[in-house]
């Protein structure tokens, strides 16, 4: 199998954060071609989620860095992803998450799995206030950024100045 060797593997209490894996795919394209993904550009058609899977992957063999997903520690079963994004054309580095498997959502794990995501970006990549942009109607991930501590920043730009919020993570904390 190719995987992304010498990528990090994080942990949490409950958690493993590691590189995304061809196993992953599954799973991911059920969720990318979902209604749930509405608020990314979903639901996808085939070919768009394996363009937008290839793309997660991408990010690490490009930038050196990206969205890690996220296992229950003992399973290997992929439950969502978050991380470090910066796609060429978004205006400032981003922590994004999304959650695949609609029986994690209310549970607490996308919150722990995005508080380790932001502690590596901020500590491995040298981030000091990332952003997370978010579709006007994602509540959920408006209530998750909150969460974290993200304060909406009025004035940052878009990307590709579609309306949006952007929620400004606090500056690097100890």
């Amino acid at each position: 199998m190719i995987g992304l060797s010498g990528t990090p593997v994080l942990e949490t209490d409950r958690l493993i954060l590691r590189a995304p894996v061809p196993g992953d795919w599954e799973v991911w394209r059920d969720f990318a071609m979902s209604e749930r993904a509405q608020y990314i550009g979903g639901p996808y058609e085939l070919g768009g989620a394996w363009r937008a899977f290839c793309h997660i992957v991408g990010m690490w063999a490009v930038r050196g860095f990206g969205s890690f997903v996220f296992c229950e520690k003992g399973s290997d079963a992929p439950l969502g992803l978050t991380g470090p994004w910066y796609p060429a054309d978004w205006p400032e580095v981003e922590l994004g998450w999304t959650v695949w498997v609609p029986a994690v959502e209310g549970t607490g794990l996308a919150f722990e799995a995005a508080k380790r995501a932001r502690r590596f970006a901020y500590d491995a990549l040298g981030w000091s206030a990332p952003v997370s942009y978010i579709d006007h109607g994602n509540a959920r991930s408006v209530a998750l950024a909150r969460r974290l501590g993200a304060v909406e920043d009025l004035s940052a730009p878009t990307p590709n100045d579609k309306p949006c919020h952007v929620f400004r993570h606090p500056k690097v904390l100890a």
